[in-house]
């Protein structure tokens, strides 16, 4: 996995009204983070982390940050959390976590559905029950995604922990008996009587009725 180099600068401003200012100057406030390390607040440029993601084709990056302040000093992370805003998705906080290429890190990987299912194909519905699973793998063997192949499942089947095989390149963290996707079957509608009948029903008089009235006439 290739590591891409973003620069940073050390900040010694702290607070909401700082942050906004950033913000307005075309920034983003960050901090970075480790095992042991105190941490250290940071200022980014949007603009260089957009054109990492677009060189690399996936948010899942090991960064190089090159932290100036009077010095350079140099620190190897991965994006940790992302805040951004709701309806515009302009950044507003990031968080790196400082790591070592030769110690496994813990991340979720979004999981990706591939195939039709036969299930599906006979009426059923694709439930994917878990969009994120729970990885603990080296930094270099970050996937960007989990593929699990559902053509094979009916109605009624389902794939679990167990059934999904990362190889050497990681372990999955999660109970091995989990459900990850399943197909169930389509939901069957009570029939609807038709209204002309329910008029009908409501009108007629109740068995008995009209002899009991005879009755009583006569």
């Amino acid at each position: 996995m290739e590591i891409f180099d973003l620069k940073t600068t050390q900040r010694n401003t702290f607070g909401k009204s700082s942050a906004r200012e950033l913000r307005r100057q075309g920034l983003i406030p960050a901090v970075l983070y480790g095992p042991g390390k105190e941490s250290v607040p940071l200022t980014i440029s949007p603009l260089d982390l957009d054109k990492i993601y677009k060189v690399s084709g996936t948010e899942r990056v090991i960064l190089n940050l090159m932290i100036e302040n009077g010095g350079t000093r140099n620190a190897t992370v991965v994006v940790k959390e992302v805040q951004a805003a709701p309806v515009t998705g302009q950044y507003l906080h990031i968080d790196f976590y400082e790591i070592s290429l030769n110690e496994e890190i813990v991340v979720n990987v979004p999981v990706e559905v591939t195939g039709r299912s036969k299930g599906v194909e006979r009426g059923g519905f694709l439930q994917l029950v878990r969009h994120e699973l729970e990885i603990s793998c080296l930094p270099t063997d970050m996937p960007d995604k989990i593929e699990i192949d559902v053509t094979s499942l009916d109605i009624g089947d389902s794939i679990h922990i167990v059934d999904i095989d990362l190889g050497d390149k990681g372990r999955l963290l999660a109970d091995t008996g989990l459900t990850v996707a399943t197909v169930v079957a389509p939901t069957v509608e009570e029939e609807e009587v038709p209204e002309e009948e329910i008029e009908e029903a409501e009108e007629a008089p109740a068995e008995g009725t009209e002899a009991e009235g005879e009755t009583a006439d006569k």
